[in-house]
């Protein structure tokens, strides 16, 4: 394993925005992982581990600590009776796995296609689409502490998991680096085709019993039309959390609103799409600061245009969580990782 100084971040990331590392190394193994912490704590600086580089905004102030490039690779399958535990390295790529699982018949995480991203990075968003979310179908996962080096593994519920969040994400859990996550894929399950996007596509095509492919092949396609292709324009993806509210206050809310969309989370909650809002309340779809813009197709994701800066992007998604706050109540918080300083 290899320690470079002063590397650059901006083409290592979807966003394609950042500053330099003061350090950096790319880790194919669990021994790497833990001679790249033992470094951290020589030096005494902070790490951040860096996957495909899909959920973040890098500050063009860049990272004053080591950044850790996970290409830890390998999948295992262990065959049950009624499922499958997948145990996959935190290096490989999500959507090529999502792929695998679905072409052996495995059913849990076909409506996760299409997200960016390696499979280390799936438990520290919680990842969700369509319907899904990862923390239904992953049972542990492996870590390195960075604070001592040590390996260690947390089960479901040690994992904290909640809306786009988990123990990894926040203060108290971000010294875990993950080397591998432990899925479990029923092989006769369930499909979920009640989300409206995915039920409107099968109904247009008049399928009534669609396969798990068929799942796949549409959340797939319904992504492309929605989403900017990473490969041509820089995007984090979604910038915003969907706020989850109490229910007299989306009451309120709707007559303001008409038309206001709502998802129940519980008997007192619901969770509306703040992309509608962006959109419809303050018609900022496309809008563009700079270089830095609304995404023409979904409010909820911010876009590089070409070259735009931290400073740029984080003055626009200032101004939306300040008119989100003056129309609504609401305030945004962030689903994108913001890392530096700002």
């Amino acid at each position: 394993m290899k320690i470079e100084e002063n590397v650059q971040l901006k083409n290592l990331n979807t966003f394609r925005i950042g500053g330099n590392a003061r350090y950096f190394c790319t880790i194919e193994s669990v021994s790497d992982l833990q001679e790249a912490v033992a470094f951290a704590l020589e030096k005494k600086i902070p790490l951040f581990v860096l996957g495909e580089g899909s959920n973040v905004l890098i500050t063009d102030d860049g990272f004053a600590g080591l950044v850790i490039q996970v290409r830890i690779k390998g999948i295992s399958w262990t065959e049950k009776e009624d499922y499958v535990l997948a145990e996959v390295a935190a290096g490989e790529n999500w959507d090529n796995f999502v792929g695998e699982a679905v072409k052996r018949g495995l059913f849990g995480i076909e409506n996760l296609s299409g997200i960016p991203g390696t499979v280390g990075a799936t438990p520290v968003q919680n990842i969700g689409a369509y319907g899904g979310e990862i923390s239904n179908v992953i049972v542990e996962v492996k870590v390195c502490d960075s604070l001592t080096g040590e390996t260690a593994s947390l089960i479901n519920s040690e994992c904290e998991f909640s809306y786009r969040d988990s123990i990894f994400k926040r203060p108290e859990g971000k010294h875990w680096v993950i080397s591998s996550v432990v899925y479990r894929l029923v092989k006769n399950g369930q499909l979920k085709t009640d989300y409206k996007d995915i039920a409107a596509y099968f109904s247009s095509l008049g399928v009534v019993n669609p396969t798990l492919s068929d799942v796949r092949d549409v959340v797939l396609d319904i992504r492309r039309t929605k989403l900017p292709d990473v490969a041509k324009v820089g995007t984090a993806g979604s910038y915003f959390k969907n706020p989850i509210i109490k229910k007299d206050v989306y009451d309120e809310l709707s007559k303001k609103f008409v038309g206001l969309p709502n998802f129940p989370v519980n008997e007192s909650h619901v969770k509306i799409p703040i992309a509608w809002i962006i959109d419809n309340v303050l018609h900022l779809k496309g809008f563009r600061q700079g270089d830095a813009a609304v995404h023409e197709n979904q409010p909820l994701v911010l876009v590089n245009l070409g070259n735009s800066n931290s400073y740029e992007v984080l003055r626009l998604a200032d101004l939306i969580k300040l008119k989100v706050k003056d129309a609504t109540g609401i305030d945004l918080e962030e689903e994108v990782q913001i890392v530096g300083d700002r």
